[in-house]
């Protein structure tokens, strides 16, 4: 049988692990490399390739049969596309696509045409994969549950700058989704769904880095199926180097966990070893054989032998990367969490996390996402000279009728008394400290029953949400985030810059909050209030510190209630005294002329009234600054007035 011909696209990088099974099967007589598509020239000491950088007339040119596709995943689909209108089957290097919207353009084209795409998870052509199948499916293992993957490999910064595309999850507007999960780890997610036979129903995701890069270092990703199966992968690039065995090339290891109540089973699909344990003791690996994804799309388009990952197999796997691709930015892991390798000159050579090898392995037989397992790093709190003082609350587990936001919570003074609560049994959608507006273009975004004039407070359906995308900034002192505010059906209303600064004061420290509102609906944007509806004194809306109702003996400065509920003074204070009899005292400073709104008999708590008796209309943006005071002991008017005279210089 004379050899298929194939051409190569994408001969750089990973492309080389490809010229070396193409020398190995042109060698054996199977093959014919006839083309080669890159855009610089590509020595190969094997046949005489046609090269060049259209692919569609190089396989016009050659008659190729077959075309790997392994390119950045940005060029897949259009790359796949030619190839298969130019009638040739394509071998399609994973993820086949970066979103669903593109993979669907493949598969059109596939049926459309009548060649195949096969997609190259390798890990698919192992033979443990239908025997752990069979094992899980013969009730061998009793009762499953999940499977749990975990993977721990070591990383050096070089790697992110490997290519323009590494560490990308966009490149000049396109997707790349070159991540932990999405790329070196994606083989596991791939091999977890292919054990398992059942919609998605559920994907949850949570992205680290400790590079400086655009994308996951370190994530995990739990995903629910339709039947009850759970799958997660916990996956780092920032585990220990570890020295291969002499004469040995350096591999990372990858797992997948299958917990029975009758057994276990871990299938190391980089190496293909099925471990399996039963509870009598008895302990089986068996190392299974490997089938080449080429070899069996060669046979598949000589012989008609079964593709082992068409591209349709693969749309599960799709799913999950969109989720990722959908999900927050990842968030930024703080220096003190990492240890720091160093190059010659000094320069960060590589980035380590202590114990997270370890963390991984947990993540995988508990089928728990990082933050389910008190994980440091994946908690944002803010550091007052090497002290926590507040923690940040990014993606609250609430109901929709709370308006679910990020907030600051078990904020404290230096002496360690809690000066905020959230969830409270008088109001339960009062969050620490934060934004809250009761109507924003319409929109509930502060919880609760919406006032309606000449009917009171009313359960709408009009609840939004502020939903964490990114940090731009992230460290011990203090943070800048960008948030979406959703209303109902996900409809973008506004998009917000928050920047919080925890600083020391000479007695105490200050929280630095300002927040700028962009407008995003096309139309000028009109912030209500229950008061300009009607409910006089309500106009609540804005930047919001809601204090214990634990804590007595509250009082307010420079006067009482009445005094500075609705006052235009650049700052107000209120003080209080916690359960253990600890005073505590908050000076909150503005320059921005809006009204206090201030309650302190009925419940404790602090904020702007951006619409105090008449709506605010936003044309563009609106930026608000706060800053506070977070002090122990009581403070008489003077002393409180000295320090909020410093609070905004």
């Amino acid at each position: 049988m004379a050899p298929v011909k194939v051409v190569l696209a994408g001969a750089q990088g990973h492309g080389k692990h490809h010229l070396g099974i193409l020398r190995e099967l042109a060698g054996r007589g199977v093959v014919e490399l006839v083309g080669i598509c890159d855009l610089r020239p590509v020595e190969v000491d094997f046949g005489a390739p046609l090269q060049s950088s259209d692919l569609g007339e190089l396989i016009v040119k050659t008659g190729a049969e077959i075309t790997i596709v392994c390119t950045p995943i940005n060029t897949h689909a259009d790359l796949a596309i030619a190839a298969l209108r130019a009638g040739s089957h394509v071998l399609l290097e994973k993820p086949p696509a970066p979103n669903p919207e593109e993979q669907r353009r493949i598969a059109e084209v596939v049926a459309e045409t009548g060649l195949a795409c096969q997609v190259g998870f390798q890990s698919l052509g192992s033979a443990a994969v239908p025997a752990l199948r069979a094992l899980i499916a013969g009730g061998r293992l009793g009762k499953v549950r999940g499977i749990g993957g975990w993977g721990a490999w070591h990383r050096p910064s070089a790697y992110f700058t490997r290519a323009p595309w590494a560490g990308r999850r966009r490149l000049n507007g396109v997707d790349v989704m070159d991540g932990a999960l999405t790329n070196p780890f994606a083989h596991a997610i791939a091999t977890a769904l292919a054990l398992h036979d059942s919609p998605i129903a559920e994907i949850e995701t949570e992205l680290y880095r400790a590079h400086p890069i655009e994308s996951d270092d370190t994530s995990c990703v739990r995903v629910r199926l339709a039947d009850g199966f759970t799958i997660t992968m916990a996956a780092t690039l920032c585990a220990p180097y570890v020295e291969p065995p002499p004469g040995k090339v350096q591999r990372g290891e990858a797992h997948l966990v299958v917990q029975g109540d009758a057994g276990r089973a871990t299938l190391t699909y980089t190496h293909d070893r099925l471990k399996v344990e039963l509870p009598d003791g008895s302990v089986t690996t068996t190392v299974h054989d490997r089938v080449g994804l080429l070899e069996n799309l060669i046979g598949h388009v000589r012989t008609g032998a079964e593709l082992l990952v068409p591209l349709a197999s693969t749309e599960r796997f799709t799913q999950v990367l969109d989720a990722i691709r959908l999900a927050p930015e990842p968030t930024p892991i703080p220096e003190r969490h990492q240890v720091l390798e160093r190059d010659a000159e000094g320069g960060v050579a590589g980035r380590l996390l202590p114990g997270v090898a370890e963390l991984t392995r947990r993540s995988a037989a508990e089928l728990a996402l990082y933050s389910e397992l008190d994980v440091p790093w994946t908690r944002v709190e803010l550091l007052v000279s090497d002290r926590p003082v507040a923690a940040y609350e990014l993606r609250p587990d609430l109901p929709a009728t709370d308006s679910p936001r990020p907030y600051l919570h078990a904020v404290r003074t230096l002496g360690g008394v809690e000066v905020t609560q959230a969830r409270p049994e008088d109001h339960v959608h009062h969050l620490g400290a934060g934004v809250a507006i009761s109507d924003l273009g319409g929109v509930n975004f502060w919880g609760g029953r919406t006032y309606v004039k000449d009917q009171g407070p009313t359960w709408l359906d009009d609840h939004g949400t502020q939903r964490h995308v990114a940090f731009t900034r992230l460290d011990d002192g203090g943070f800048t985030e960008h948030l979406d505010w959703l209303g109902p059906g996900g409809r973008l209303v506004a998009r917000e810059e928050r920047t919080v600064t925890a600083r020391p004061l000479d007695q105490g420290w200050a929280l630095d909050f300002t927040f700028t509102l962009t407008n995003r609906t096309g139309t000028p944007l009109e912030i209500n209030s229950s008061a300009t509806k009607g409910r006089a004194g309500a106009g609540y809306g804005g930047f919001f510190w809601r204090a214990p109702g634990t804590s007595v003996n509250r009082t307010t400065l420079p006067g009482d209630e009445q005094a500075v509920h609705g006052s235009t003074s650049p700052w107000t204070a209120m003080s209080g005294t916690d359960p253990e009899g600890r005073d505590w005292t908050l000076v909150f400073a503005q320059a921005d002329g809006d009204p206090w709104f201030v309650r302190v008999a009925e419940y404790p708590g602090v904020g702007q009234a951006l619409a105090w008796d008449r709506p605010l209309t936003v044309e563009s943006t609106l930026t608000r600054r706060v800053v506070t005071a977070v002090l122990d002991g009581r403070l008489d008017a003077a002393a409180a007035a000295a320090v909020a005279g410093d609070l905004l210089r």
